[in-house]
Parts: C-alpha cells; structure tokens; sequence
C-alpha cells in the first residue's frame, strides 16, 4: 500500500532528522573548536540525504495512489500532511536553493562582520541580493500553492495564516499599543515613586543559578528523563521530543535574565515532550508552525513566570537555592517590577512584552512593501525611522546598526517569519483565558507550585494535536474563537494599566 510507504519514509526521515538535531545541539553545546570543519561537513551529508529522500519523484505517485486507500481519519490527515510538506520541499528548483543558500551565507558572514559598526552602506549591496531572491522565491512558491507571494512564505512557518486576517489584527493591536504604551510608561513612573526599583546585589554564582533553573523546570513539568539543561550562547531548545536539548546562559551580576529565559525555552520543550509519540515520524507528529510553538514559550514565560501568582511560589526557590542573602528585603512586587519593566528601546529582543509588538509590526509591514516591490532596499533605513518614530517615538535614522540591522533574519533571507512573534505572545493570552474558564482555580495551583492541571488542558488542546489543523482552526478549536487580540490587551491592562 502507498501509505504504507510513506509511512517507512517517514520513519527514515525521523531518524535522519534525529541525528541532525543532536549534532546541531551538540555543536552549540558541547563540541570542541577544532571540530567545527567535520561536524559541517557531516551534518552537510546528512541534510543532502535528507533532502534527496524528502524530495524522491516516487513519493508524488504515492501520494496520489494513497488517496484512493481505505485510510483511518489518522492516517486521512496524515497524507494531507505528508502532500503540504513534500509540495513545500518541491517547489523550489535545485538551482535557485544553491544560488539562495550561496547568497545567504556571504549575506549574513558580511553582516556578521559590518553590523558593529553599521555600515550600511557597505552592506546594501548583499541585501539587495537577497530581497531579489526572496522577491523570486516567493513568486515561485506562490505559483506552487496557489496563494499571494508573502503569504506563500509566511506559509512556511505557521500554515494557513495570511495577510488579510493578520493585517487587520494587527493594526488593531498597533492602534491600541501606540496609546497604551505611554499610559504604561506613566503608570510605571507613579509606581516607581512609591516604591523603587531595588538593586540586584550580586555576585551570583553559577552553579546555584544552574540549580535554582533545574528547580523551576521541575516545577513547571519538564520530564528530565527525556532532556536536559546546557550553556549556550544564545538560550534555545533544540534536540527531538525524546531527548529535548534545551540551554541557556548566566551572568553573575544578576540572575533574572537566566531564570526568564529557562522558563522561556520550557515552554517550547514541553510542548515537543508532549506531541503525540505515535505519530512521531509523520509530519502530522510534529508542532504546529512557530507561531503556535512561541505560543508555548511565551505561555509559561509571560503569562505564567512574570504573574505574582507565580512569585508566590518561586521568591521561596530562589532564597532556597541562591541564599537568603540574595535579594535581601525583596517582596513579590520589587520582583515584578524588575521583570515587567517597560521602557522604548531600539532592540526587539531586549524589548518588554509592551513594546515588543510594535518592533514585530513594523518589520512585518516592511516586509510586505520589499517583497511586493513596493519598498527598495535602499529606501529601508528611511521607511524604519519613519515607523519607529511613529510606533515608539524613537529615531533610528543615523544609527543603522540598533536599527534595520539589528536582526539577521534579514541578511540571512528569512521573510514571513516575524509575525510569528507576536502571534505567539496573542495566542498564548487567549489560551491563558479560555484555560482559565476550565480552570477558575488555575492562579491558586500555580501560586502553590502546582501545574498539574494547567499542564494537562495545554496537552489536551496544543500538545497532543500536534499538527492536525492550520494554525487558524488549531487555536479556535483551542480557545472556541478566532484570533482575538482583544485578550492580549485586556492581559497588559490588567498588568500594566
């Protein structure tokens, strides 16, 4: 039977997507210096035979002959899955992805090497020979599958979002933020008045630190029997579901960052902990889009550690694990005025959960007007002053570096992708609400530590889904309704206002 095939395939790219997955993680964590020029060339291999098997013409026929097989309702949304991701993989002519890849990577080596100074000048000649080829990849992936050129890209991180739903949620969202965020900013300084932020009083060893993480991954429901904890540059959860590798890093002055940014990645690695194990080497297994997967992280990140209910439980952890000396004096509120601490900034990733949005929205708007042509690379520093001037009153004009060169998804040809973002921090303040009204007690639990309950309704309406619905229906079968960005402004105003 042709599903049947498809379903050894499956198995073979699963164990190739293992191997790649660890070695990737391993690379970050673990592998010595001298063995970067191997391990890329291993990992080359592996990823060349990847796409070869992924991509064989034979699986076209199978698809095909699998539809008119007596199929299990499992099996039925498997092969729609098995089709979506193989058109995805096929779309693209070999020829464009060596020229794409090539073109990518000087792209992003010279940004590496010209964004300390922000030499944008220097540097707009590779962008502009990157647009060129995102303008031209998007074309030919919206000739494959039958959708506007953006959208045929954003398809690629959150299947069956598109531009005219989020363009009106999204204005919705900037309308509301550009008035909210100096009504936050006013409130902030009244409080702070009344009671200052305190000092972190450091140093803060790194080992205890390493602890104190452990404890709240424990807490939150992290299975160290299938993952665990490493250093990295840069936090990330990477590995496979069976052995999720997750990291993080430490300063010593302070411990907030490190702390933030574990439970930020437990919430993707719980999610792939609890994706369905049957369905492990289909790509109906697998998580739904980024969008959904930042929903996850963002989840435990905002909506849980940065809550009071959540401080209640955990001040006593870090004065178990870091000493009573550690932040001494320190209530709950001195703690939550350190985490939720709005101010605008120039960096999206060093941006509070205020502001955030507005960095999000101005690269998705921009996006859309280079990838249609509208906008030209070199009017791009103009067009993002103009915008941040208007989002988050700051000017960027005469520093390119903290301004449109700041991210390398860009240099590196990654459009479509910043929506994901901020769709993550909206779905996971509508599923915060929906679980609350299944769970009334759910702030109580948490505030004794328990997140048992929380745990299992996110399980049962994300986890164990998986990929069997679009991004759309995945959170109105979640929440009982659409994407609704009225519960994120209703969840900053009940913080912030």
């Amino acid at each position: 039977m042709s599903f049947q095939k498809l379903d050894a395939l499956g198995r073979k790219l699963e164990a190739l997507e293992h191997a790649l997955a660890i070695l990737g993680a391993d690379e970050a964590t673990h592998m010595a210096v001298g063995g970067g020029e191997k391990r890329a060339e291993a990992m080359a291999n592996l990823a060349g035979m990847y796409h070869a098997q992924s991509t064989a013409p034979e699986i076209r026929d199978w698809l095909e002959a699998a539809k008119a097989e007596g199929l299990s309702e499992d099996q039925r949304l498997a092969l729609g899955e098995f089709e979506r991701v193989y058109v995805n993989a096929t779309c693209l002519p070999t020829e464009f992805v060596e020229r794409r890849t090539a073109a990518t990577m000087r792209s992003e080596q010279l940004w590496r090497e010209l964004r300390p100074t922000g030499d944008w000048d220097a540097f707009l000649p590779a962008l502009e020979g990157v647009v060129a080829l995102v303008r031209e990849e998007a074309q030919l992936r919206a000739d494959a599958l039958g959708l506007a050129p953006y959208d045929a890209l954003m398809e690629q991180y959150d299947p069956g979002n598109r531009t005219a739903e989020l363009d009106k949620v999204f204005a919705d969202l900037k309308a509301f933020l550009t008035d909210f965020v100096p009504q936050a900013l006013g409130v902030q300084e009244k409080r702070l008045a009344d009671r200052p932020l305190k000092p972190l009083t450091g140093p803060y060893p790194i080992e205890k630190q390493r602890e104190l993480g452990l404890a709240a991954m424990r807490a939150a429901g992290f299975d160290f029997t299938h993952g665990s904890l490493a250093v990295s540059h840069h936090p990330f959860c990477g590995g496979v579901p069976t052995d999720v590798r997750m990291t993080t890093r430490y300063r010593t002055d302070e411990f907030l960052s490190s702390l933030m940014g574990v439970l930020h990645e437990t919430g993707h690695a719980l999610y792939e902990q609890g994706l369905p194990k049957d369905w492990s080497h289909w790509p109906l297994g697998k998580a739904r889009g980024m969008g959904i997967h930042e929903s996850q992280s963002l989840f435990v990140e905002m909506q849980v550690a940065r809550s009071p209910e959540f401080w209640q439980f955990a001040l006593p952890l870090v004065h178990l694990h870091l000493g009573e000396d550690a932040i001494p004096g320190w209530e709950v509120e001195d703690v939550l005025a350190k985490v939720n601490f709005v101010e605008r900034g120039y960096i999206r990733v060093d941006a509070d959960e205020v502001t955030y949005p507005l960095h999000v929205i101005l690269r998705y708007e921009l996006e859309q007007d280079l990838v249609s042509g509208k906008l030209e690379v070199s009017q791009i520093p103009e067009a993002w002053d103009a915008k941040m001037t208007q989002y988050l009153g700051i000017s960027t004009i005469n520093d390119p570096k903290d301004g449109p060169m700041q991210d390398v998804h860009w240099p590196a040809g990654i459009f479509g992708y910043f929506p994901s973002y901020t769709l993550g921090a909206m779905i996971a303040a509508q599923q915060w609400a929906a679980l609350e009204k299944d769970i009334p007690d759910a702030r109580g639990q948490i505030a004794k530590g328990d997140f048992a309950a929380v745990n299992d309704w996110r399980a049962q309406n994300i986890w164990l889904q998986a990929s069997r619905w679009s991004t759309p229906d995945l959170i109105r079968r979640a929440t009982g309704e659409p994407l609704n960005a009225g519960y994120f402004k209703a969840h900053l105003k009940r913080r912030y206002g």
